[in-house]
């Protein structure tokens, strides 16, 4: 009796350790999607924060793919309160 029940909570923990993994592995793959989506929109449109840009016609054929990394820009831009700076500097 005493095996048969060890079995079941050795295969309920394994059974949660692999659901836990996995939503874990993908919280850190959405994560990264979006830092690569940043670090793109910042190749593309670098010249909004003073980065080299590259050529206008290469940029202009990306545009019109960008249209979600700009709206995130410009919320993001747009959401800088003076609390969240006195929180970067701990005051």
């Amino acid at each position: 009796m005493s095996i048969r029940k060890f079995l079941r909570d050795a295969a309920k923990f394994l059974t949660g350790f692999s659901t836990s993994f996995k939503q874990r592995s993908v919280e850190y793959i959405e994560f990264e999607l979006k830092e690569l989506e940043n670090v793109f929109a910042l190749m593309v449109l670098g010249s909004m924060v003073g980065l080299p840009t590259p050529p206008t016609p290469v940029a202009a054929k990306i545009l019109p793919h960008m249209e979600r990394e700009l709206r995130v820009m410009l919320e993001r831009s747009d959401g800088i309160c003076l609390g969240e700076i006195a929180s970067i500097f701990d005051i």
